[in-house]
């Protein structure tokens, strides 16, 4: 949403404690905009949740600002932590960082923040908002190529960000700090958030065998002509790619190229075999008219990778269509279940899905 000093809306800001979205927050109000800070509690209360939403009340009152906190933990347990944990189940490697974005920042948090009379929800998310001739904004990358969070936001339908602001999309993470000091503002929670937030310590084995997830068990590590080379502890636990951790023998190094879930087999392979040709995705969201899309587009399978070429053809009927994208030139196999972004060549998100399959 594009805003003006005119108009002067208030603007809901999601505020978690970290230095981002303190900073979205003061810098809409040095803009002249009415705020409201909101926070949406996603995991069940407890001693040091219970300090952190303290801190960042105390923090807020510090500014003159009221904090609304909305109870997200069911929606947050039924729309992000059970759809992580059967992926698991299925063998599949989930984003779920990139799946509460629609479900839960601009899904249900977004919904309470209009219920307030805001007229839009403004995150610390580094990614812009740019609209087109006729006002419709359009996801680009975020200025700083580092931090840039448009990936990860390519699975919100655009009708939502139509209603989200990014005050940090032209910003670069390495000035935060100092930003905020000429605030005279310090965060409640000065570092950055761990990678999944309801892991403790990012152990996603431990989590699911705690959750009491229906896991597969040991079974067979095989090449892909079927010899066997060792045993595995249970396929949810591999990613596709993963070198570390297999704990066998053999004159190279050896990387995990798939899963055989009929036989419980974990089919492992040098380097050489890692590339693709290309892969499926299916829940697709899309960003901009098909017709105007280029033979070529860029195609990120994975968060810390640079986008790459790709040709693209769309299967099946509309609301049930999946995306085949053919790479340029063979790539190390991405993981069904994380998230394939399409880019133009100027960093427009084109559209957002979930890989289902590989092309070999």
């Amino acid at each position: 949403m594009t805003l003006s000093r005119s108009t002067l809306p208030l603007v809901a800001v999601a505020v978690s404690g970290g230095m981002d979205s303190l900073l979205s927050l003061l810098l809409l109000r040095q803009a002249g905009h009415p705020v409201l800070a909101v926070h949406g509690r996603f995991l069940s209360p407890g001693p040091t949740r219970d300090k952190a939403e303290e801190d960042l009340a105390e923090a807020c009152a510090s500014l003159g600002l009221d904090l609304r906190i909305f109870d997200l933990t069911q929606a947050f347990e039924d729309r992000v932590v059970a759809p992580f944990v059967r992926e698991y189940e299925q063998g599949r490697t989930p984003n779920p960082c990139a799946r509460c974005n629609p479900a839960l920042k601009f899904g249900a948090l977004l919904d309470l923040a209009l219920g307030t009379g805001a007229a839009a929800l403004a995150t610390g998310h580094y990614a812009r908002l740019v609209p087109d001739a006729e006002g419709r904004p359009g996801l680009f990358r975020g200025a700083d190529p580092v931090k840039d969070q448009s990936y990860f936001l390519s699975l919100v339908p655009p009708q939502r960000l139509a209603l989200a602001v990014f005050p940090l999309g032209e910003r670069f993470k390495t000035d935060t700090l100092a930003t905020l000091a000429s605030f005279k503002a310090t965060p409640p929670q000065p570092g950055e958030s761990q990678e999944i937030c309801f892991v403790p310590g990012d152990d996603y084995r431990a989590f699911l065998q705690a959750r009491g997830a229906t896991l597969s068990g040991p079974g067979p590590i095989v090449l892909a002509d079927g010899r066997e080379l060792g045993r595995h502890q249970g396929l949810w636990a591999y990613t596709l790619g993963q070198r570390r951790g297999l704990q066998v023998s053999f004159a190279e190094p050896l990387y995990v190229l798939g899963k055989d879930r009929a036989a419980n087999a974990l089919i492992v392979g040098p380097a050489v075999d890692l590339p693709v040709q290309g892969c499926r995705v299916r829940d697709l969201v899309w960003h901009g008219p098909k017709s105007q899309w280029p033979e070529i587009v860029l195609a990120q399978v994975r968060y810390r990778q640079k986008a790459r070429p790709v040709r693209w053809k769309i299967e099946g009927e509309s609301g049930g269509e999946s995306l085949v994208l053919t790479f340029v030139d063979p790539q190390e196999r991405p993981a069904p279940g994380q998230v394939a972004a399409l880019y133009t060549d100027v960093g427009q998100v084109l559209a957002g899905g979930i890989i289902a399959d590989l092309d070999e």
